[in-house]
């Protein structure tokens, strides 16, 4: 809107003959088929006629469609309509109406409820001079008409510029109409294509260059063109591949497990291969496994007296003592479809999974039965049922393995194997009879078993064939058969090692002190003092050992560091013992004071080392299970004291005396002996000094005298 205003507000002006020329000429332009000047009006002042202004067409403005009276109709909706006269009157701008207009102000406040300074509600009345004359007659009276913009400045200040005619500058064709025209007349107006003749002109480039300018700029436009429709084909090409993978993608979804659980089907593996000859150190459990070999093979032969097939068999026992081996050499024995699952492949963060996996497994084993389906580590899917809520479903894959195994449905020739090292974590409604109906304790192996697992794995290697597996069977006391594997296979990988054709017993006795105290550190430096006091107390012990009549037989005696020792001295017992008594404990703390006595009478007290720190670990816990658990103090009687803790301070002092006791006297019995073979101490302390590491034979022949044969 345009008006006078009397207070100081930010506003923009224009030549008024400007915008009245360009859109008059716009209404002439449409009756007349040329396009010609706009005219002036008749009481146009000089200033206006001798001023040059740009003109456009209507297709410049992106106005040819308008008819005349479109036009027309445009023209008065932008510029006020003042009045129908023809003639702008002369009367004095005090005789004029005036009237009131509000304004859009810089606030949303300011303008709903006035200017600062009024009243609440009311708005600030601005006055602006009513024209009753025609338009033409404005112009020939005002050469300057005041254009207020409207700003929205309620979040952001805009910014105003006063435009006025009368520069001496030339103006750009932008730059003299209002803001608000300038969309307008322009918004249509295309960018004008420069041609390559007038680039070449522009850019001055000779005659004689100008046909081989063309012929290259032709080539990089074709090439230009075959890059961009490379381009394209490569981006349509990828698209077709990523459709592709989605549309994979989705199908794949489609079979996840979370989404269909097991709908695939579960293929049985058949054990040809494996049967109960391959298993060994384990007769009992072989033994008890034989029946269920019996009904799977013959189901009638025990029917007919109307007894049932066994649901299933639980093998209880440590980690690598073969209890996955005897499962598979039961459905090789028996010769039927074996089904393999793990318990944390039913472990699923999506509810109803783990249920489903079950119910296709046992349906897949129900339609090939009879078969055997192997649950390893059934803890996993089988333990306690608890209340949790961070997992308020967990216990829906339990509860489907209960009733599979036991329900409505009957599983006949289905035969389920499950191996845990934890049946106490086991759900008892699982290991109750008519699931599980046999458990079946897969022990570690005892000598003979270890024996037989040493020949077995020793028949495929290359070994010499003076080797006594069961020499090296005394000394694996606690070795399950995959830690016998792990020893062969050790063994072997050294002899490769050394270039030796073949394993021989050296070979096996580095391995087995490799597993139990680690790999030789012939990197450390020893300086002379700490190896001879090293040799001296190793000595002490073998000593002790050789000359006390309870005591395990030696079996090695070395000064050669492994893992955190600086020497040991291994003893192999004759056979494997099941019980132990008073006098081979006794004999056991003697032997472990040996050291600490020989570093004190070769040395002296000053002298002592820290090296006997696990030396005397072991001779106090056997002191205190002998006072507290096995009855062996007359004192305190046939008692167990399981929890010291609980006892009154006197009883706690009578154990504490009792044990000091049984060590003391297991001290002076070895300081005693080592006195009495002093002679042999410093024999067998100079030969590890010199060889490092004797062996049974070598540590008889030196402590009775004997020269060792050179190495």
């Amino acid at each position: 809107m345009f008006s006078l205003s009397t207070t100081v507000q930010p506003q923009v002006t224009a030549p008024l003959s400007h915008l009245i020329n360009a859109l008059q000429y716009l209404k002439t332009a449409v009756g007349s088929s040329a396009a010609a000047k706009p005219q002036h009006r008749e009481h146009a002042s000089e200033q206006d006629l001798q001023s040059t202004e740009p003109t456009w067409s209507l297709r410049d403005l992106g106005l040819s469609d308008l008819g005349v009276g479109q036009l027309d109709k445009l023209i008065n909706s932008i510029l006020p309509r003042l009045s129908q006269q023809g003639a702008l009157s002369s009367s004095s701008p005090s005789q004029q109406a005036w009237r009131t207009s509000h304004l859009s102000s810089h606030s949303f406040f300011h303008n709903k409820h006035g200017f600062s300074g009024c009243k609440m509600g009311t708005s600030y009345p601005v006055f602006c001079k009513q024209i009753p004359s025609p338009l033409q007659a404005v112009c020939t009276e005002l050469r300057y008409w005041p254009v207020w913009i409207q700003n929205r400045g309620f979040k952001t200040l805009g910014k105003h510029k006063r435009l006025q005619a009368g520069f001496e500058r030339p103006m750009e064709s932008d730059g003299f109409t209002p803001s608000f025209m300038k969309g307008l007349l322009t918004r249509d107006k295309g960018m004008e294509v420069e041609t390559l003749d007038t680039f070449i002109k522009n850019k001055n480039i000779p005659d004689g260059q100008q046909d081989s300018f063309k012929t290259g700029f032709a080539e990089g436009f074709l090439k230009s063109q075959a890059l961009t429709q490379r381009t394209q084909d490569s981006l349509r090409r990828t698209r077709l591949v990523l459709l592709v993978l989605l549309l994979l993608g989705l199908y794949g979804l489609s079979k996840t497990p979370f989404l269909s659980g097991l709908d695939s089907a579960v293929d049985p593996v058949h054990m040809k291969n494996v049967t109960f000859e391959h298993v060994k150190g384990v007769e009992e459990a072989k033994n008890e496994l034989q029946e269920v070999v019996e009904f799977l093979r013959s189901p009638e032969k025990f029917t007919v007296l109307g007894g049932k097939l066994p649901r299933g068999v639980l093998l209880v026992g440590p980690p690598g003592t073969g209890k996955t081996l005897l499962a598979r050499a039961v459905a090789g024995e028996a010769n039927v479809p074996f089904y393999y699952a793990s318990g944390s492949e039913f472990d699923e963060m999506f509810v109803g999974v783990g249920a489903s996996r079950i119910r296709n497994l046992f349906k897949e084993a129900k339609a090939n039965a009879p078969c055997v389906i192997f649950i390893d580590e059934l803890d996993s899917v089988g333990g306690k049922r608890i209340e949790s809520p961070m997992h308020p479903y967990s216990r829906q894959t339990i509860n489907q393995l209960l009733a599979e195994m036991d329900g409505f449905k009957p599983n006949e020739g289905v035969i389920i194997i499950g191996a845990t090292n934890f049946p106490e974590a086991l759900d008892n409604a699982l290991i109750r009879p008519g699931r599980f109906d046999m458990q079946v304790t897969v022990p570690k192996p005892d000598v003979k078993g270890r024996t037989e697992i040493l020949n077995w794995y020793l028949r495929k290697i290359k070994v010499d064939p003076d080797v006594e597996a069961g020499i090296i069977a005394r000394g694996t006391v606690g070795f399950t058969g995959a830690d016998l594997e792990n020893l062969v296979n050790q063994a072997a990988l050294k002899a490769a090692v050394d270039g030796k054709d073949m394993v021989t017993l050296k070979e096996l006795e580095f391995a087995k002190d490799k597993i139990l105290m680690g790999p030789e550190r012939r990197s450390v430096e020893i300086d002379k003092k700490n190896k001879e006091i090293t040799a001296y107390h190793e000595s002490g012990h073998a000593v002790v050992a050789y000359y006390t009549k309870d005591a395990m037989p030696i079996n090695k005696a070395t000064i050669m560091p492994r893992g955190p020792t600086l020497g040991h001295v291994s003893m192999l017992p004759d056979d494997d013992r099941w019980s132990e008594t008073r006098a081979q404990l006794l004999a056991q703390m003697d032997v472990s004071m040996g050291g600490r006595v020989a570093e004190e009478i070769i040395f002296g007290d000053e002298f002592i080392t820290t090296g006997a720190s696990s030396d005397f670990d072991a001779a106090t816990r056997i002191a205190k299970m002998m006072v507290t658990r096995f009855g062996m103090c007359e004192r305190l009687g046939v008692m167990t004291y399981t929890d010291q803790t609980k006892q009154s301070p006197e009883t706690q002092a009578a154990i504490e005396h009792e044990v000091r006791k049984l060590l003391k006297d297991s001290y002076e019995r070895a300081r005693a002996l080592l006195k009495s073979h002093a002679k042999e101490h410093q024999n067998l302390a100079n030969a590890l000094l010199q060889y490092e590491t004797l062996d049974a034979r070598e540590i008889k022949m030196v402590l009775e005298g004997k020269g060792l044969e050179t190495r």
